[in-house]
């Protein structure tokens, strides 16, 4: 047979496919266990690393601690409810726990059917294929009608996946809605805010013009504020905040020096001498000028550049207009309707609009683009990219052609070892491990590129990530590297004999299942477990700052907790998907090692999210998860024209054509076109009300408040609040628990199983009764007032370094504490602080700039606190107005240095003459940090150096004078 001939002339180029998967499988379970044993002894030990959300987050969203039992973590993670999960980590996280899971459940599902259908058939197709191409359909004849079997259970794959999705997209769709209304979202101001770029002139100089154009929204305009350009007070800001840094180094170092060298003077029992003091030269060019002392230099410099801080951002009427600016709206609902308008008669004039605005989340640097000059940035991006995927191809391609039993035998020193063992272990692991290095350093590349474009958010940027990264991974992981082989072999081949090239794919292709699954068995055995295990995290909290972290600040940098990098990952979980479902049908076995894959990494993630992960700077209700979506139809797509290509490969090996072979290409083109009409349905029915708040969902929240605070029936088609009225007690309990139970099971079995199973089993609808770990870990109070900070850096006291914000949420029982800045008597007949005037009180602070005393224990609040960094809407205009300034508007005109004090107080006269030099707008906090019995400096890791506050100095001018 021509199947068997073919197969046999090229079964000497797969030798090697047993023992490269072999040696890959065990390599990579042995070095998994090793990681996961290590992980499961040190979990406990290393609560920093392993377990940092049992504190270093709000009250609120803490999970409970785990008992030291090497397991018990595993059924500690399973059993969260859905609810507790959002409530602790955000939606975005639940939906991508549940994208995970998805994946899993359908790869067990493929699994099962493909290895009781479609491998015994390729085992026994008769082709004479050798190695793991028996597993494959190459082994398959071109005449044979097991084909057949091939196509319906492909059918029944797609029709799988897109049930799938489409479950997915409802439950997504009603917790959308509910996270938009929800009080803890709903009440930030950011929930009825939009950005306006590209404003014109007339509007940019004018806020009557500019709210006048957005006051016909339901609720009217509540307050508008144009963006200024601060670009040389940005200047002065940063270069004080890198003078600041250095001096705190220096005072760090010369503190530890003077505690070892009196130390040794005490052991040799001689007089101690005072270190020598840093000295530096006030030139930049090198051996330019006299040397001066270290400190008073800086000090002083420091001090200069907060003077002018206090002077130039106390008046920002005096910063030109930009042409973007926050629109506050006073319904949520017009904040979506305006996002979803035209809004002007010109060409690209207010074009881009942001909504869910976070000052946090902007880049500043970004809003004044002309929207000519944006589009040209984006299409030199857009080439940049194009660039990029060629120079990544030809890398890759020649990294992995450089690792390759194939072209390593050429070298003649090696020619006698390709058959050796060596040569299947090597090629199993290396070009594997060559071209995860080579990915990992792509996503740098494409961020700059990003916001060189403009994009004016950093969410954006990590948004439109997802998709340049997922489509560098396609064409250079999938297409390029794993194809590498059979496209390079199809090529050559085909230029001897071009009719050859169609009829060469289906012995090819399926020759390539081995670097598929190489690379699924990498990622889904050592990936998962290295990200499990963190041992970067490990190596920053405990090794690097021995060596790099040298001061009080850095040591307790190193224990902020982890953040997921989600515009990387969520494409690489889509491409093992690609990967695994496009040879669903060729090489069934691929299919068991993607649900290895995504079983693992799912309860990897599970417990990364609950216990490690912080991830309050990604805050997009869920947007990544239509990402995720799309780029699985990607999949679907590629994998269709697979099925389709080789059944065209089939036909052409055939000597006559028969209507049975085009039966078999006639059926893969359906469901192309089947898949193409349900995308086209999600897209029409699906995304509008993902990206928006639909009014009749604004509607009936607002006739009922009580449907955004309960957890919603994510699998219903009623209305929202269909099922919300229930006033027993016990019957909205069993309520909760059922839709609990839907959002579980919903996406695995119909409801209607579900509600049978329920009537069987009536217990099952019993609430289950928290642990008190859990009582006492999550469900403390929530609102704690020894923990409610001021609501904004400058509202009554400068607390803040220049690049924190400190804007903060105030829950209703902080508004009695804090109110809002607008009712305060002091600032009563003030004017509106709409255009920042001149004459509030932020000219007032900076103009009048006090010395810092550290606050009284009790006062303090832990920097673990991790308030939430956004403004309710209840918040006054001029807090409002100032927390939407730009950072170096916000920047404070004072220095808090965190330096320790050695034990013997050498340095006290010193610290008092820093605070000297800078004219009191220095201040150095030395609580919270010590020099331990080594030299060793110490850093109390939840002490917060910079939760200061301000008191008349007392520095008298003769002294200061005198000093200088």
């Amino acid at each position: 047979m021509a199947d068997s001939s073919s197969v046999s002339d090229d079964s000497n180029t797969d030798d090697n496919s047993v023992s490269t998967f072999t040696s890959s499988l065990v390599f990579n379970i042995v070095v998994a266990a090793v990681i996961f044993i290590a992980f499961c002894v040190l979990r406990s030990r290393f609560k920093r690393v392993y377990a940092p959300r049992t504190y270093a987050v709000g009250k609120e969203k803490r999970s409970p601690s785990i008992g030291a039992q090497m397991l018990a973590w595993i059924p500690a993670v399973l059993k969260v409810d859905e609810d507790k999960i959002i409530k602790r980590v955000g939606l975005d996280t639940y939906m991508f726990l549940r994208y995970m899971r998805s994946m899993f459940v359908i790869f067990v599902v493929l699994s099962f059917l493909s290895l009781v259908t479609i491998l015994p058939v390729n085992i026994t197709g008769g082709a004479g294929a050798t190695e793991l191409n028996v597993l494959t359909i190459a082994n398959v004849p071109s005449e044979s009608t097991k084909l057949w079997v091939h196509i319906v259970f492909f059918m029944l794959f797609v029709a799988w996946v897109l049930r799938n999705i489409f479950v997915e997209l409802q439950v997504y769709t009603r917790l959308r809605i509910w996270w938009l209304t929800n009080p803890s979202h709903a009440q930030k101001i950011g929930s009825s805010t939009i950005m306006v770029s590209s404003l014109p002139q007339a509007l940019a100089d004018s806020d009557k013009k500019l709210e006048s154009t957005f006051d016909m929204f339901p609720g009217g305009v509540r307050q508008v504020i144009v963006n200024r350009n601060c670009s040389d007070l940005e200047e002065i800001v940063d270069e004080r905040d890198k003078l600041a840094a250095k001096l705190e180094k220096l005072l760090t170092s010369y503190a530890a020096t003077s505690e070892k060298l009196h130390k040794k003077a005490a052991k040799k029992n001689s007089t101690y001498k005072e270190p020598k003091r840093p000295m530096m030269r006030e030139s930049k060019v090198p051996f330019k000028g006299p040397k001066l002392d270290a400190f008073e230099f800086l000090a002083s410099k420091i001090g200069e550049l907060n003077r002018r801080i206090s002077e130039l951002g106390g008046d920002p009427t005096q910063f030109k207009r930009q042409s973007s600016a926050f629109v506050f709206f006073n319904k949520q609902v017009a904040a979506h309707m305006a996002a979803q308008t035209v809004l002007d008669y010109k060409p690209f004039s207010m074009n881009l609009v942001s909504l869910d605005v976070s000052p946090d989340d902007i880049i500043w640097s970004n809003l004044n683009l002309n929207p000519y000059d944006r589009r040209i940035r984006s299409y030199i991006s857009m080439a940049a990219t194009v660039g990029l995927v060629i120079v990544w191809s030809i890398m890759t391609a020649a990294l992995t052609a450089l690792v390759s039993v194939k072209n390593l035998s050429k070298i003649p020193a090696l020619k006698n070892m390709s058959d050796s063992k060596f040569f299947g272990i090597f090629t199993g692991i290396v070009p594997a491990i060559v071209l995860a290095v080579v990915m990992a350093l792509l996503p740098i590349v494409l961020r700059l590129l990003l916001r060189l474009e403009g994009t004016p958010r950093v969410s954006e940027v990590n948004l439109r990530l997802l998709n340049r990264y997922f489509f560098f991974q396609v064409w250079n992981v999938y297409l390029i590297t794993i194809f590498t082989s059979s496209i390079f072999s199809i090529a050559t081949d085909g230029l001897l004999n071009p009719e050859s090239i169609i009829s060469m794919i289906p012995e090819k292709v399926p020759g390539s299942a081995t670097p598929i699954l190489t690379y699924i068995l990498l990622l889904a055995f050592t990936g998962a477990a290295k990200e499990l295990l963190q041992i970067v995290r490990l190596a920053l909290r405990y090794i690097l700052p021995l060596l790099f972290a040298k001061t009080p600040r850095k040591i307790s940098a190193a224990e902020t907790p982890a953040e997921f990098d989600w515009a990387t990952s969520i494409p690489t979980h889509s491409l093992i998907f690609l990967m695994g479902f496009s040879y669903s049908f060729i090489a069934p076995i691929v299919n068991c090692f993607a649900a290895v894959y995504f079983g693992l990494f799912y309860l990897v993630y599970r417990y990364q999210f609950l216990y490690v992960y912080n991830d309050a700077n990604w805050v997009t209700g869920g947007l990544s998860f239509p990402k995720s979506i799309k780029q699985t139809m990607v999949g679907v797509y590629i994998s269709e024209v697979y099925m389709l290509l080789m059944m065209v490969a089939k036909l052409a090996k055939l000597d006559h054509i028969n209507a049975n072979a085009i039966l078999r290409i006639i059926f893969p083109a359906i469901i192309l076109l089947l898949t193409i009409f349900a995308h086209i349905y999600i897209n029409d029915a699906y995304m509008p009300i993902i990206n928006y708040l639909p009014i009749r969902g604004a509607v009936e929240i607002e006739e009922n408040p009580r449907i955004a605070t309960t957890f919603p029936d994510v699998t219903g088609n009623g209305d929202l609040g269909a099922d919300e009225l229930e006033t027993d007690s016990i019957k909205a309990a069993e309520n909760k628990v059922r839709r609990m139970l839907y959002a579980t099971y919903g996406s695995l079995v119909p409801k209607q199983l579900i509600d049978y199973v329920l009537t069987k089993v009536p217990r099952l609808l019993s609430p289950r009764s928290p642990t008190p770990d859990e009582e006492q870990s999550v469900n403390g109070p929530a609102h704690d007032s020894a923990l409610v900070s001021m609501p904004t850096a400058h509202h009554y006291t400068d607390v803040r370094p220049s690049n924190d914000t400190n804007i903060i949420s105030i829950d209703p029982h902080a508004q009695s504490l804090y109110p809002p800045m607008i009712n305060e008597p002091q600032d009563m007949g003030a004017p509106s602080m709409q255009s920042i005037s001149s004459t509030t009180e932020l000219r007032n602070r900076r103009t009048n700039p006090t010395a810092l005393s550290v606050r009284s224990t009790e006062q303090r609040q832990s920097r673990y606190s991790m308030i939430d960094t956004n403004l309710l809407a209840s918040v006054g205009e001029n807090a409002l107005a100032e927390a939407f300034s730009n950072p170096a508007l916000r920047a404070s005109p004072n220095v808090c240095i965190w330096a320790p004090l050695d034990n013997f107080g050498l340095c006290n006269e010193l610290h008092k003459d820093v605070e000297k030099w800078a004219q009191g707008s220095i201040r150095v906090v030395t609580e919270g940090t010590s020099i331990d019995e080594k030299g060793h400096v110490r850093a109390d890791v939840e002490f917060d150096p910079d939760d200061t506050e301000f008191v008349k100095p007392a520095i008298r001018a003769d002294s200061l004078h005198k000093s200088g």
